[in-house]
């Protein structure tokens, strides 16, 4: 069972990134899926998570407007488009795997990937 994020790199303020989070060994549309970011020094934060039948989506008050989860479960991958990027969204970007209602409790996902780092520059 293993998560592979991916997608992050270095881009400017107002530009836009779009995160791919992998499974392999389970197939994806039997779960939640969550995106969870750390910034450097703080606690890590939830951003966006699906349930598994894509119809109900959370997102932070912080990326309201300017991030959109989806997922293709064809492809076993979650998605993360991220528009309208701040300094402020700097971190290290998760996504995890639960079986779960959305939510931002992080004890109810099962499975993490390793993480992809998002840096935006003013």
């Amino acid at each position: 069972v293993q998560l592979q994020a991916s997608g992050g790199g270095l881009v400017q303020a107002g530009g836009s990134l779009n995160l791919s989070c992998t499974l392999s060994g389970f197939t994806l549309k039997f779960y939640t899926m969550g995106w969870f970011r750390q910034a450097s020094g703080k606690e890590r934060e939830g951003v966006s998570c699906i349930s598994n039948s894509g119809g109900g989506a959370l997102y932070a008050d912080s990326v309201k407007g300017r991030f959109t989860i989806s997922r293709d479960d064809a492809k076993n991958t979650v998605y993360l488009r991220m528009n309208s990027l701040k300094p402020e969204d700097t971190a290290v970007y998760y996504c995890a795997a639960g079986v779960t209602i959305p939510t931002w409790a992080e004890g109810r996902y099962d499975w993490w990937g390793q993480g992809t780092q998002v840096t935006v520059s003013s």
